[in-house]
């Protein structure tokens, strides 16, 4: 329950004024609804009455009907206004949720953000801030509007009637619902988690297996993968079907409940009435208002029948934000210069021998280090550990001569940069790209980089900086997308910069202009790049080697 109230919270404190509203009109909703009821079951009452005394013709029909009138008229006006002002209330915390939590994600280490990368995990995480909208419209809004509203029936009830037919009807739905509902969270939880976690598992090996489809038939595995996705679609149906179950008889005990608690409002009545303790119209009044509170606990079923999948979220997304809020570390002014590595040793998880052993070395401002080796030599490792995104190494790594272990996060980026192999653009337009690297970033600014890179002429073609790039940046080939990704690098202007086969793909006279057009623009920064080509080797101070 902490994990949901946590995120209710969190919800809620996105957009409060608008669900203040919509709480507000929820409430005003469940009481329009007792009033028409109680106030329509005191006027049949009490015109039967009338006419059987015989005074029916100087009986008041026309304000009770009118009030009947404006109730109804009243309670189908604010459903309407609750269900715009919930519903847009959630859709805008929920958008605020997002972008608040991939704020926070933005904070988490580089390592972990690569590990949320892929396409699954953030198909998750966007699942998962969507199941988070029944803690407030099925959850938190309808528990919340019925005890506020039983609690003012109780005092309308024990004013009109008497405290025995408040608290008959009180009691009957607080006690009595109460005990259904937490019977019905003990019994839906495991299906209702079981079948989240079958539907996603079964999105994920789908996306999986189109993706692969080609090899699993080459390696003839296509059948056996069909026949894993049949087995989690059935465990899937099976725990659907075992919640619709469930649900449908915590429908029929619901309305069994507001049966028995009508019965009970009518037989106290009829012995008020027999007692002269009260009239027979006012004693209606708590018959049907009885009835009319049956719509405060049958709306509950549905949000408690989904309270496995909605906790499993809340869940999930609590843990980023544990992670994305940890405070940064503090590592003081940071002195010296360049990069260095002492001893540096790295030896992956299973292994047998270390892949990197006892390296030793050193780039100074405005120096460049060609790092050249055989494929399998760990070039593109060591740059993963002189930029922080490969723990377990041992040794000492030093950036502007202060020990990597001792940069938070940020600290660490705004002196750092690394352009891999593999790096991502999003859709858009080219200027929304560089925006990225620097927020208050000007045309000519973003003009004069992409000169640097040898890159105007292709985004001239494409319409200028607002030319739009599809998703991952399609519209560019592999090189203009590599030249895109390092622009977006030199904007940041780092005193320490990593690249990993930069011109990859470029032809010999664009990849040098291409890394004089670097230097040119980082004339002070140490720069490290794992390479294979003559242009870029012949371009450099220095070479350091890998065997």
């Amino acid at each position: 329950m902490k994990l949901l109230w946590t995120a209710f919270r969190l919800i809620w404190s996105a957009a409060p004024g608008a669900m203040w509203r919509g709480a507000l009109m929820f409430v005003a909703v469940l009481l329009m609804g007792a009033a028409l009821l109680g106030l329509s079951g005191w006027f049949i009452t009490a015109t039967g009455l009338a006419g059987i005394a015989g005074i029916g013709i100087a009986f008041d029909v026309f304000r009770p009907s009118a009030g009947v009138r404006l109730l109804a008229l009243g309670r189908a006006g604010t459903r309407y206004g609750e269900r715009l002002l919930t519903h847009d209330a959630t859709l805008r915390a929920l958008s605020a949720l997002r972008t608040s939590l991939m704020r926070r994600l933005s904070r988490l280490s580089l390592p972990a953000m690569q590990r949320l990368r892929g396409p699954l995990a953030l198909t998750r995480i966007t699942a998962d801030v969507d199941a988070l909208d029944g803690i407030v419209l099925r959850l938190g809004l309808p528990v919340a509007a019925a005890l506020l509203t039983h609690a003012l029936v109780f005092l309308v009830l024990r004013w009109l009637t008497t405290p025995e037919m408040a608290l008959t009807i009180a009691l009957g739905y607080l006690l009595g619902g109460g005990l259904v509902m937490l019977r019905l969270v003990g019994v839906t939880f495991a299906p209702s988690r079981d079948a989240e976690r079958a539907n996603q598992t079964l999105r994920q090996d789908t996306i999986g297996m189109m993706r692969g489809r080609a090899d699993l038939f080459v390696q003839g595995r296509l059948q056996t993968h069909l026949a894993a996705l049949r087995e989690t679609d059935d465990a899937m149906r099976e725990a659907m079907t075992r919640l619709d179950r469930v649900d449908r008889e915590a429908g029929l005990i619901l309305s069994l409940l507001v049966t028995v608690i009508a019965g009970a409002a009518l037989a106290l009545g009829g012995h008020l009435v027999a007692t002269e303790a009260l009239d027979p119209a006012r004693a209606a009044i708590g018959f049907f208002v009885a009835l009319a509170l049956g719509e405060t606990v049958m709306p509950l079923r549905r949000g408690i029948a989904e309270i496995g999948r909605i906790r499993d979220a809340a869940e999930r997304i609590l843990e980023h934000e544990e992670q994305g809020t940890e405070a940064p570390r503090i590592g003081g002014a940071a002195h010296g210069a360049g990069i260095a590595a002492k001893a540096l040793s790295f030896r992956r998880e299973g292994a047998s021998a270390d892949l990197i052993h006892d390296l030793s070395l050193r780039i100074a401002p405005g120096e460049t280090v060609a790092l050249v080796g055989p494929s399998g030599s760990g070039k593109s490792t060591l740059l993963a550990l002189l930029a922080g995104t490969e723990p377990g190494y041992r040794g000492e790594i030093e950036v502007l001569g202060q020990d990597l272990r001792a940069f938070g996060e940020r600290e660490l980026r705004a002196v750092l940069t690394m352009v891999p192999q593999r790096s991502a653009l999003v859709g858009g337009t080219v200027f929304e790209n560089l925006a990225l690297a620097k927020p208050d970033l000007t045309t000519q600014e973003a003009d004069a980089v992409l000169e640097a890179v040898q890159l105007a002429k292709v985004v001239a073609r494409m319409g200028g900086l607002d030319g739009t790039l599809g998703e991952s940046g399609a519209g560019l080939s592999g090189g203009e997308s590599r030249r895109l990704v390092l622009a977006r690098a030199l904007l940041r202007r780092p005193d320490v910069l990593l690249l990993d086969e930069p011109t990859e793909g470029l032809d010999t006279q664009t990849a040098e202009r291409v890394l004089a057009g670097i230097r040119a623009w980082l004339p002070e920064a140490a720069i490290l790049m794992a390479s294979h080509r003559r242009a870029e080797i012949s371009s450099v101070d220095r070479v350091f080697r890998l065997s």
